[in-house]
């Protein structure tokens, strides 16, 4: 293309320093680009505001020309960065408006339309969701800076390479523990890859309702990875050592988890939406068989259950979704059927409740063949051994993204008291508790004294509280809420 007209056009301007000199345009005139500046990292600077349509870069004379969809967005774009001066690599840089009404370069610049095209590509999918200045503070690094919140599964390094690469080349992952949470830094070989991953993918979830990725760009621009395993991994060399003591990554798990990836991640963007992935993952955790199990099924069968209480099952169960149906077996008290909404919500009950002691003894929680659990047919008298509980008060999941769902824990010591009534004391909260058949070791209001967390002296007590006292009426029709904590006093 032809840049020697852009150039002598707009050089006298560059020497002025006066915004003012032409009507707003679509076309924006930035100058003082740092001399390794890249085609990315100048459209990184107008992607926030709108869809960028064309590029031109001036290199000998340290400019560019940047087109953007209308002239609306190149309007915000020059008020935005007015008021905060925009930078590329560490460098200030300079916005005006361009007199040129589009930019006219070659179609034949594939390379430039490629980059525009992969852009492009981006925001179809969704504008940024994050501030404006996030998306621009270091858009020109490859490497990415993950953290895994609530993370209910494992999520291995292998997870995160099956996700990523759906946006490009990844090249290297190092993934560590700090301050109690999963991490990891993850390289692709071009910045633009790392934009279009962190727009797709930041604040989404891994698996339903859990396992939420939060993601940043990295100061670092290149990763040294010394060890390939299932700590670190460096996909440009796999003759590198494993490592002392490292494992390289278990044959089985990986197998697991290919096999599964139809559904691990198969559709992006939305939730990620594996839970069958979710049985795969607690397989690797060794939690459950993975004989064959997709998850589909919403029904749990749940055994070895202290027969004198028969309430139990429900309720334990409002815990990880929102139970439809029980039905205790005929011939076998101490099992029941137990419908769940969905696969999801059984695949989290069963994982968080399997081989925990509820009232003495050790339940036992796997997924049934049976799809659905039968109400017993009209004037037939099953002795009260199925109930339906499908317009139950208990629902805590029935709004679809409802904050419960980042609420979800497994069963601990501590647990989580909502809706308290102002004039609640503590000596009430721990008299209702000691009640229930347990020892109160420590107990904490929050701030606005609406919430509390409550120590019991073991999990098994807890869970024998939560199962007495969620819901439990507290006078004035306000009914206590009840949850594990992830928090201890």
């Amino acid at each position: 293309f032809n840049s020697s007209s852009y150039g002598a056009s707009n050089g006298s301007d560059s020497k002025k320093l006066r915004v003012e000199e032409a009507p707003p345009s679509r076309v924006l005139h930035i100058r003082k680009l740092p001399n390794e500046a890249s085609e990315t990292e100048v459209i990184a600077l107008g992607l926030p505001f709108g869809k960028v349509t064309n590029i031109l870069t001036l290199k000998g004379k340290n400019q560019a020309f940047l087109e953007m969809g209308t002239e609306e967005t190149a309007i915000t774009m020059v008020n935005y960065y007015s008021t905060v001066t925009p930078h590329i690599r560490n460098v200030p840089v300079f916005i005006q408006y361009s007199n040129h009404k589009e930019l006219k370069t070659d179609a034949g610049n594939q390379r430039t339309q490629a980059v525009l095209q992969a852009v492009s590509a981006v925001q179809s999918g969704g504008s940024p969701s994050s501030d404006v200045q996030e998306a621009l503070a270091a858009a020109s690094s490859p490497v990415l800076r993950i953290i895994i919140d609530n993370m209910f599964y494992p999520v291995t390094l292998d997870v995160l390479q099956q996700i990523f690469s759906k946006f490009g080349t990844v090249m290297k992952i190092i993934t560590f523990t700090k301050n109690n949470q999963f991490q990891a830094l993850l390289q692709f070989s071009d910045p633009v890859n790392a934009q279009q991953a962190k727009l797709a993918l930041d604040g989404q979830n891994i698996y339903n309702s859990c396992c939420t990725l939060r993601i940043d760009f990295s100061k670092l621009v290149n990763l040294n990875v010394k060890y390939n395993n299932d700590k670190s991994r460096d996909y440009t060399r796999p003759e590198l050592p494993a490592g002392d003591g490292q494992p390289s990554i278990d044959p089985s798990v990986a197998a697991a988890f290919s096999k599964d990836s139809n559904s691990l991640l198969g559709k992006i963007p939305g939730a990620l939406n594996p839970l069958s992935a979710a049985a795969a993952a607690a397989a690797a955790a060794g939690r459950v068989a993975l004989a064959g199990q997709t998850g589909s099924s919403g029904v749990l069968l749940v055994s070895n259950l202290n027969e004198e209480v028969s309430n139990t099952p429900a309720h334990t169960h409002t815990l990880y979704g929102d139970v439809q149906r029980v039905k205790i077996l005929y011939n076998k008290k101490d099992s029941a059927l137990i419908q769940m909404s969905d696969g999801n919500q059984a695949q989290l009950a069963m994982s968080h409740l399997n081989g925990q002691k509820m009232y003495g003894k050790i339940i036992r929680v796997t997924l049934s063949k049976h799809q659905t659990v039968a109400l017993p047919r009209d004037g037939l008298d099953d002795q009260g051994l199925t109930k339906d509980y499908a317009n139950s008060p208990l629902h805590r999941f029935k709004k679809p993204g409802s904050k419960n769902f980042q609420n979800i824990f497994p069963p601990s010591a501590t647990l989580h008291l909502s809706n308290v009534p102002q004039d609640v004391t503590e000596d009430d909260l721990r008299l209702l508790f000691s009640n229930a058949g347990g020892t109160v070791k420590a107990f904490k209001f929050f701030q606005d004294r609406k919430m509390a967390l409550i120590q019991m002296s073991t999990v098994e007590e807890a869970i024998q509280a939560l199962i007495d006292l969620h819901n439990y009426n507290m006078g004035g029709s306000q009914h206590l809420r009840v949850s594990f904590s992830k928090s201890t006093i």
